[in-house]
């Protein structure tokens, strides 16, 4: 073992567990041999070649794809080139849906690399990725090196090793790499980074985020989610889903952009409800038979990170108790602090919360600029409440004006690496974990997210047919 190898894992944490610990210590050791490397080209604040019409190839057409193709067609500028799914039925819903918007996309699908296909056609400029976890950075690489960009469902990665694979490939061929954190575009997330932008809040200097929402029903019906994938996620224990919460509260505290994640320290509670239901249910249908002698994650996991610059975030993972929704939304400042759940509310540095009056003031004073544009036309043509579509408004514009993206791949990585980073700390004790810095020490200089909408807007919305 070199000396800067032994170095890092003393520093992790990791250097007393041997043997013990050897997928931890290839993870870490890999992500200190690449981050010793030079950046090979700057994405943040890359702006590559316009393009007029961005031609699209969708994979993926289950629970977020459906949607995800619909709400990209009433975009101008979009031409939906082939669509690829592996089951039929899929394809033809999807076939259906497009039809009736005067579309017909050539379809991929029925075998298991049929993707693969669809991303060597030189006619498509973006592929649009909204498949299982573990397929999202394969197929982004693959993407990515066949001259496209890359829309990647979240997380982006579920490895040190693919965050990195994301990095390398995205400097290297020059080509975006965003995950599609659609939480970066609802309404308060949007007003409150506004408001912090312009000093609302003084110095940000502690935000929390989460991903609180009972899906215990929804992971053990195995219609679902196809082949039970997401159930077969929960076999890991960590923060298996953390940047709805957090990818907000980094554009908050500009990370990646003028500050960086330092380390993290990760606890699970144990798991008291999913291995119960596994049980419960393999007594009457064989399929669950299969994880009763498994480990499921703890039901609750709490991750804190400091900064470079000594702020701290906690994001918070649960998805198998009972419980209201939840992503917290929660920013504390010198002068002020904000709270999104379970009512939105914003304190001014007094001893109470602002009245409906003020809040309804501060909406107007503060009202982001994409809000002010398409916020009402979001609303109604929907997901997620409109953030959902803001956000895939807001990459095709960039995309057709040749702009930086609001978020690009060391966002996407660094977001992401969240998850198997808690893993690790969790299954050594809550060690401390420190996070890649991905950017290379480009965050220094890294601008902040441009929100103003000073360039670019220029890109319509199509009528309902």
């Amino acid at each position: 073992m070199n000396n800067n190898r032994r170095d890092f894992l003393k520093l992790s944490g990791l250097a007393a567990l041997g043997g013990s610990a050897k997928w931890e210590i290839k993870d870490l050791a890999t992500s200190m041999q690449v981050e010793q490397g030079k950046q090979v080209f700057n994405m943040s604040g890359y702006a590559a070649p316009k393009i007029e019409t961005v031609r699209i190839g969708f994979i993926g057409l289950g629970n977020r794809g459906s949607g995800a193709i619909t709400r990209v067609n009433r975009i101008d500028g979009v031409k939906t080139v082939a669509v690829c799914d592996i089951r039929k039925e899929k394809t033809a819903a999807a076939l259906n849906a497009l039809g009736k918007m005067g579309i017909q996309p050539i379809v991929y699908g029925e075998k298991e690399e049929a993707w693969k296909a669809m991303c060597d056609r030189p006619d498509i400029d973006l592929i649009y990725i909204a498949t299982p976890w573990h397929l999202h950075t394969p197929m982004a690489v693959y993407a990515m090196k066949q001259g496209k960009h890359v829309a990647v469902e979240v997380p982006a990665a579920t490895t040190l090793e693919e965050c990195w694979q994301l990095v390398e490939t995205s400097e290297k061929t020059k080509k975006h790499c965003m995950m599609l954190e659609n939480c970066c575009y609802d309404f308060f997330e949007l007003l409150t980074l506004n408001m912090a932008r312009q000093g609302y809040f003084g110095e940000i200097i502690h935000a929390e985020g989460a991903y609180l929402h009972d899906l215990l029903d929804h992971n053990f019906t195995q219609s679902t989610y196809y082949q039970s994938w997401r159930l077969k996620e929960n076999l890991r224990n960590g923060n298996l889903y953390p940047t709805h919460g957090l990818g907000p509260i980094c554009q908050l505290l500009d990370i990646n952009r003028g500050d960086q994640m330092d380390y993290l320290v990760s606890t699970s509670t144990n798991d008291f409800s999913m291995h119960a239901r596994a049980v419960e249910l393999a007594a009457k249908d064989p399929f669950y038979q299969q994880f009763t002698n498994k480990s499921f994650r703890g039901n609750m996991n709490t991750t804190t990170i400091r900064t470079v610059k000594g702020k701290t975030m906690m994001v918070q993972h649960d998805v198998s108790t009972s419980r209201p929704y939840s992503r917290i939304h929660l920013l504390s400042g010198t002068k002020g602090m904000a709270v999104k759940y379970p009512d939105a509310k914003i304190s001014d540095h007094h001893h109470n919360w602002i009245s409906a009056a003020e809040m309804a003031e501060l909406e107007k004073k503060y009202a982001p600029p994409i809000v002010a544009k398409i916020g009402e036309l979001a609303k109604q043509i929907g997901g997620h409440g409109g953030m959902d579509f803001m956000m895939d408004w807001r990459l095709i514009d960039c995309l057709r004006n040749g702009l930086p993206l609001d978020q690009n791949v060391y966002d996407a990585a660094t977001w992401s690496a969240v998850g198997p980073l808690s893993e690790m700390s969790v299954k050594n004790r809550s060690r401390s974990m420190n996070v890649p810095d991905f950017t290379r020490g480009s965050w220094k200089s890294n601008t902040p997210v441009d929100i103003t909408l000073a360039q670019g807007g220029s890109t319509g919305v199509k009528a309902q047919k």
